[in-house]
């Protein structure tokens, strides 16, 4: 039950700093910036590391192939462990994002849904940022 409520306060972490990224997109709030930015995934990056310290020669499998990636993520403690690596990432992303929108100027509505992509399906939110990235730089009609 140890990794459960582990598992339960790091994604509650992790949404807390969602929620003050985007809340710091708003110019009086951006002093809150480094709890997104830096403290979260720092708090994330350091939990991963711990787990994975404690856990790793224990754990069956590996990265050589897709079965030995299933077989390592059937350690309760290890798939926990990668749900901290993607909760730190995808945080992470998300802050280079709000960062590199005060060089775009895209504007909050265009953002918002930007960053709910990339806290759910990481990639597809930076995927979706750099196409509209490119679209503007490109001049390109989105209509």
């Amino acid at each position: 039950m140890m990794v459960e409520d582990a598992f339960s306060a790091a994604s509650t972490l992790a949404m807390t700093g969602w929620v003050t990224l985007a809340a710091s997109h708003f110019g009086r709030l951006r002093w809150i910036r480094p709890y997104p930015e830096i403290i979260v995934p720092l708090l994330l990056s350091a939990a991963y590391a711990a787990i994975i310290l404690a856990f790793w020669t224990s754990a069956e499998g590996g990265f050589s192939s897709l079965a030995d990636v299933a077989l390592l993520f059937r350690t309760p403690e290890i798939l926990f462990a990668g749900w901290l690596h993607y909760l730190a990432f995808d945080l992470l992303i998300g802050a280079w994002i709000v960062r590199a929108n005060e060089v775009e100027g895209l504007p909050f509505a265009l953002l918002l849904p930007i960053l709910a992509l990339t806290f759910l399906f990481g990639p597809v939110g930076y995927l979706l940022f750099q196409s509209l990235r490119l679209a503007r730089f490109h001049k390109l009609d989105l209509a």
